[in-house]
């Protein structure tokens, strides 16, 4: 009888771990993916930023066409993209045209003074650093996750069927600029 109710109580543990565990697996596989739900949102209103910052540069630098189709086409690419590394490879290349429409403004006073422009890029600097807070989020939580399934006991059940999640990474040429700090001299 006693043998009886120690085997129910170890049964018992075993079977609240097992629940426990896959709970938290899947807690934390829902945060990952409010996570990257608010990558999305964060690129897209971004995206949606981007034509009325594109007709504004339109009307005032009409021979920087080169600059406004890069912009287009990495917009396009952004939108297409489907899974972590193309969505952070289609954001530096977004990021690149980007940096080139502001270069132009640079050289147009006269659009650097609008007032519209000025709203666009107010909205675009607030945009671009709620995309960062969210990437830190989603990262944290695939981390997270990450953990969670290749820790033992869990990883004994294959971490419950959950898959390891991509980090939104840099790319590789820009950890080596980020790894080699400018040289200051006065």
């Amino acid at each position: 009888m006693i043998v009886a109710i120690i085997i129910g109580c170890i049964a018992l543990i075993i079977i609240a771990f097992i629940w426990g565990s896959y709970n938290s697996l899947v807690k934390t596989n829902e945060r990952v993916n409010e996570a990257w739900s608010d990558i999305t949102v964060q690129l897209k209103r971004r995206s949606d930023l981007i034509p009325n910052l594109v007709e504004t540069v339109k009307g005032y630098a009409k021979h920087e066409k080169s600059a406004i189709d890069a912009v287009s086409e990495a917009r396009a690419k952004m939108m297409g993209a489907r899974s972590v590394k193309a969505t952070a490879d289609a954001d530096k290349s977004f990021m690149g045209a980007l940096s080139r429409i502001m270069a132009v403004s640079e050289a147009y006073p006269e659009l650097k003074a609008d007032k519209n422009f000025q709203q666009l890029s107010s909205e675009l600097s607030d945009t671009e650093d709620k995309i960062q807070a969210a990437r830190r989020f989603y990262n944290a939580g695939a981390k997270e996750l990450n953990t969670k399934i290749k820790v033992f006991p869990i990883n004994l059940f294959k971490g419950f069927g959950f898959k390891a999640r991509e980090y939104y990474e840099v790319a590789e040429s820009e950890k080596a600029k980020i790894q080699d700090a400018p040289e200051v001299k006065f």
